[in-house]
């Protein structure tokens, strides 16, 4: 089992850059795929971003795929989304997950509380 918990919101201009991090406690980061997502106000949750269990696979929605990285250090059981070129659309509470299955999975079984991201114009 795993417990995400998100950290690198904030507040920053369109244009600008933010790197979100998520700590998962517990002995088997290293076994999980995991993701990024985000959900706007009034909207469903988005897909952003997943990674496989040992880095070498990342699965990046189209919609980011240009401005947006996702990594991870296993030892540190951390992993980052790095945010570039950042746009006011992209204001939304960003959420750390954690999967036993692949990168390309829609199933997560495990949820940080989320992260605000907010963009001004």
């Amino acid at each position: 089992q795993v417990q995400p918990v998100e950290s690198g919101g904030g507040l920053v201009q369109a244009g600008g850059s933010l790197r979100l991090s998520c700590a998962a406690s517990g002995r088997t980061f290293s076994s999980y795929t995991m993701g990024w997502f985000r959900q706007a106000p009034g909207k469903e949750r988005e897909f952003i971003a997943a990674i496989s269990r040992s880095g070498s696979s990342t699965n990046v929605a189209d919609s980011v795929k240009a401005r947006f990285t996702i990594s991870r250090d296993n030892a540190k059981n951390t992993v980052y989304l790095q945010m570039n070129s950042l746009k006011p659309e992209d204001t939304a509470v960003y959420y750390c997950a954690a999967t036993p299955w692949a990168v390309t999975t829609t199933r997560y079984d495990y949820w940080g509380q989320g992260t605000q991201v907010t963009v001004s114009s």
